[in-house]
């Protein structure tokens, strides 16, 4: 393979990143802060060319496999759905090298998803930063309080770790057969709570508040960091005090409005919450009972 040596030090890599998305862009500027020299990217999009210029000024733009020619690590910063193919379609014709580094940052996946580049003797890695990115330098002051989830070969786990230490993170080792799940609760805690944000504030938008950013951004900074330190202990609000009345009432209230969305959310959230209350002895099996049955009678149904 074709690489650039000169004037670095011991250790450090060509890197190449395959795709100038959000995530890409920001770990290549990451691996480049550590010294390690970014011998190309891909970016197809007038945005992810921006992102390229503004994170990585002076990196070539290439075609994928003048990238992969070039590379001692190769980084696949593509979507979940979009890696398969493009690992095997590089595979198909030729393109990945023996003995070179590929790791991808999907969190769906694990190293298994390389298999058809490790036929020809590259070395697997999956890094997936546990964290949403905005494609800015703002990301890169982010990464010191990030976690990575980590898998690679056992005899390799240590080369995966250093570099998602040298980026300032700190790696999480990840289990092959754990990375769904893993991924799943990622989603569930970092999606959800966008979407719970933005039904809220529509809530709030609809009854004329102004900034209902002032009133929900404290509420939700408390309750998650609460949530984080104390775990369902920082539980609070009517289902967990078991108040059903008013839980009746917050259930009528939603079936007066035009979203669907937020009332199934609401009366699926606060089912779930009551279920994990009285498993953990917050709540008694008849309180449990009468939530249940006041979010079916307030929802109307």
């Amino acid at each position: 393979m074709t690489t650039a040596r000169t004037s670095r030090r011991p250790g450090r890599l060509g890197v190449g990143v395959i795709g100038a998305g959000k995530v890409g862009a920001v770990l290549g500027a990451a691996l480049r802060a550590a010294e390690h020299a970014i011998v190309g990217v891909s970016a197809v999009s007038e945005a992810s060319r921006e992102r390229a210029e503004n994170l990585l000024p002076g990196v070539p733009v290439l075609e994928i496999p003048d990238i992969i020619e070039r590379s001692e690590l190769v980084l696949l910063a593509v979507p979940d759905d979009a890696l398969p193919d493009l690992v095997a379609g590089l595979a198909a014709v030729g393109a990945w090298q023996p003995g070179q580094l590929v790791a991808h940052t999907s969190g769906r996946h694990g190293i298994g998803v390389l298999d058809p580049a490790c036929a020809v003797g590259v070395i697997p890695l999956a890094l997936h930063p546990a964290m949403t990115f905005t494609g800015m330098s703002l990301d890169l002051t982010r990464l010191p309080d990030c976690s990575f989830g980590v898998s690679a070969p056992v005899a390799v786990l240590p080369v995966a770790q250093a570099l998602v230490v040298e980026m300032g993170a700190e790696p999480v080792v990840i289990e092959e057969e754990h990375r769904v799940l893993y991924h799943v609760a990622l989603a569930h805690a970092s999606n959800h709570l966008v979407t719970i944000a933005a039904q809220s504030t529509q809530l709030l938008t609809d009854i004329g508040v102004e900034r209902p950013d002032r009133l929900l951004g404290p509420l939700m900074r408390a309750s998650l960091e609460n949530a984080l330190s104390a775990g369902e202990g920082a539980l609070t609000g009517p289902v967990a005090r078991g108040d059903v009345g008013t839980v009746a009432a917050h259930a009528a209230a939603l079936a007066g409005q035009d979203s669907e969305d937020i009332r199934i959310a609401f009366r699926e959230l606060a089912s779930a919450t009551s279920r994990r209350a009285v498993d953990r002895g917050l709540l008694t099996e008849e309180q449990g009972r009468a939530i249940e049955a006041a979010l079916i009678i307030g929802d109307g149904n």
